[in-house]
Formats: C-alpha cells, sequence, structure tokens
C-alpha cells in the first residue's frame, strides 16, 4: 500500500499551557506510514493570562498552541543564557573499509573439458585436480577461463546436477573476473526435445521415430527428466554450438555439419538459436540428426582437409572437440583383454590428430575412461 495512502493528517490538540523560554513547540508527528490518525480532541477553553500581564505575561497576539507552525517563544531570562561554553563536535571521520583485492586483468589461462554425461563426482574431482574450483566446490581459479564442450546429461546418474554446477560456476567465475562458459552438444538437443515433444512422431529419415525414444535409447535418465526445470531448457536453449578462443575453434561434435548453419561463428549460433524457439519438432530432430554425426577428421587423408574447411570458414588454428570418445577415433573398444582394468580403455589425455590440428576431448567416461580438463594450448 502507498504510504499513507488513505489517511488524513494526525490533528493533535492540546490543553493550553504557558510557553517554555527558549522551546521550539514539537511538530505533530507525520501523517501515514502505517499508522492511523489518532481522533481529534476538543481544544481545551481559553486560558487567562498569566499573572502579572506585561511584556512577558500574555501570549502573542494570534498565539494558540493547536496550531501546526508554532512560533519560538524566549522570554530573553538571564538564566536561559548557557553558562558553559559548549565544545563544538567534531566532524565524523570515515571508518577505514578493509582492501579488497583488485580484480586480475587481462584474460587469464584457457581450459576445456570434455563430455561430462551426468558423472557429477567425476566433474568436481577433475575440476579440483586443474585448481579450477574448491574443496567446497566453488571457483577457485580467479581470471581463468572455462569452456564445457556439451553433453552434460544421459548415461551418468546426475544430468542436472552437471548443469547446476556449470551455471553456477558461470557465475562465479564472471565476480572473480574470468568466465565458464558452454556449448550446445547433440544430447543437450535431445533432451531439449524429449522434454518438449515426448513421444511426438518426427520424419526420422529411416522411419517415424521421436526424441522421447531416442533419448531413452541414449542413455536417458528418468531421474534426470523429473528434476528437469524451465530454468535448465532455457539455459540449454540459448547455448552457443560454437566458440572461438586464442585460435582454438571450439566445437561439440567432429562433424562439418557446422557449415550447413552460415559462413561465420555469429550465423551458426544464431540459425541454431532461432530454429529452437521456433518449436517445431522435425526441425530440431534435423538439427539433432545432424550434430550426431562423427569422425569427420579421423581420415588421415581426408580428415586434415574437413578440419582446414572449418578454420578457413570460422577462423582459428586448430579444432578442439568432444562428442566422439577417444577410444572409438583409435579403433579400440572395452573388450576382455583391453589394456586398461576392468576392460576399460585407457585415456591419458586429450588426443591430438589430423595432422596436429584437431584435439578430441571425450575420454569416454560413459565407458569408465577418464574425464578430461585441460589447458590449452596442449603442446604437440
Amino acid at each position: 500500500m502507498t504510504q499513507g495512502a488513505g489517511q488524513g493528517p494526525a490533528a493533535r490538540a492540546t490543553a493550553a499551557m504557558p510557553p517554555i523560554s527558549g522551546y521550539a513547540a514539537a511538530q505533530p508527528p507525520a501523517p501515514g506510514y502505517g499508522h492511523p490518525a489518532p481522533p481529534p480532541v476538543p481544544p481545551a477553553p481559553a486560558q487567562p493570562p498569566l499573572p502579572g500581564g506585561g511584556e512577558y505575561g500574555e501570549y502573542p497576539e494570534g498565539y494558540t498552541p493547536t496550531a501546526r507552525d508554532l512560533p519560538v517563544i524566549n522570554r530573553g531570562a538571564p538564566q536561559d543564557v548557557p553558562t558553559v561554553e559548549l565544545t563544538p563536535l567534531a566532524a565524523p571521520q570515515p571508518q577505514a573499509q578493509p582492501q579488497q583485492d583488485p580484480l586480475p586483468a587481462g584474460p587469464g589461462p584457457l581450459y576445456v573439458v570434455g563430455d561430462v554425461h551426468g558423472y557429477l563426482d567425476e566433474l568436481y574431482e577433475a575440476l579440483a585436480a586443474e585448481g579450477l574450483i574448491d574443496a567446497h566446490g566453488n571457483w577457485a581459479a580467479g581470471n581463468a577461463r572455462l569452456w564445457f564442450l556439451g553433453d552434460f546429461t544421459d548415461r551418468g546418474p546426475d544430468g542436472v546436477g552437471v548443469i547446476d554446477l556449470v551455471m553456477r560456476l558461470s557465475a562465479e567465475a564472471a565476480a572473480a573476473g574470468g568466465y565458464c562458459k558452454a556449448l550446445m552438444g547433440n544430447h543437450e538437443l535431445l533432451l531439449i526435445g524429449a522434454r518438449r515433444f515426448a513421444d511426438t512422431p518426427v520424419n526420422s529419415g529411416a522411419g517415424t521415430a521421436s526424441f522421447q525414444a531416442a533419448w531413452l535409447l541414449n542413455g536417458g535418465q528418468r531421474s534426470d527428466m523429473e528434476r528437469l526445470q524451465d530454468h535448465h531448457l532455457q539455459w540449454m536453449s540459448r547455448l552457443d554450438a560454437i566458440a572461438e578462443e586464442d585460435g582454438h575453434l571450439l566445437l561439440h561434435s567432429d562433424t562439418t555439419a557446422y557449415l550447413e548453419f552460415g559462413d561465420s561463428i555469429e550465423d551458426v549460433n544464431d540459425a541454431i538459436t532461432e530454429a529452437l524457439q521456433r518449436n517445431d519438432p522435425d526441425e530440431c530432430w534435423e538439427l539433432f540428426r545432424k550434430f550426431t554425426k562423427r569422425f569427420a577428421f579421423r581420415d588421415e587423408e581426408e580428415g586434415p582437409l574437413a578440419v582446414r574447411k572449418l578454420l578457413q570458414t570460422y577462423g582459428g588454428s586448430r579444432i578442439v572437440h568432444g562428442h566422439s570418445p577417444i577410444p572409438y577415433l583409435l579403433g579400440e573398444v572395452p573388450a576382455e583383454d583391453a589394456d586398461g582394468e576392468d576392460g576399460a580403455p585407457l585415456v591419458d589425455g586429450p588426443h591430438l590428430y589430423a595432422g596436429g590440428l584437431a584435439v578430441a576431448m571425450d575420454g569416454g567416461v560413459t565407458m569408465a575412461g577418464k574425464l578430461l580438463v585441460a589447458q590449452l594450448p596442449l603442446t604437440d
């Protein structure tokens, strides 16, 4: 309610009293602020002049104690003059504020994170190992720059927890002078489609399909769907698909499909965002289908050519991507006689290939591989 709305002025009536020398009568309380005005009190009958009359024996003409602007009555008596010299108060001094460390100038070191796929505990461990978060999971890297390459959910136990962590670190990093950003992966497209369109039929190119069926087939976790909220969907829907940092062209998928959406990074990102905003199930399915393609850079002859085409179009001198697990790029799959423990493929770190033009960052965490976090640039 507006302060004082509907309330009249608070009138105060008092009995006539002899004026006190040197005293300015107090003003009545201001109306409003939630306090009702007190009921009016009938004015008291006029009092006779003070005994003795004369200059100080009567009220001045026109004086009444019930008026709002009461004059100052000063009888001028000698006893009203201060007998002690008053020491003026010193001006208040501002209190010293605790000195804060200035935010570091310039961009900090650049890090990238491969596919997480719901493995939240492994993500915490990998970020802490690089000094990007502290023991409580809070941003600890100052002005460092951190990029997630997409695929936060599906297959692992806590995809929504991963999204929440990335969103929180984005705010904490910005406050510290750095940043934490993320790219759109094909599993973000899949989860958005499953939530928006469920079992709505779409033309898959190989018959009728649905996002719901494809999401479950690709490791969709019902616990993630139950916890997914609108702000998660809005955040995912606005992620960029491609970015360039320090000469590194960052993508999720090792495919040339990005070329179909524009000749600049801005054009590609705008085209994909606008397609998602149109909310057409077939158009969203086409996006998902194109960004599930992989291995465009793996062939010894054609791979470097495909990489160079993307670099010539969008800039940068090296591509960094997720999507295709490194064991697949190397032709390795989990097997009983594999070198890794319990048949898991060995992944020591990012995979540099395509003539040194491409870096693969999906360490195969879903197949008991490794969740990769690496600082760029990599040394050859």
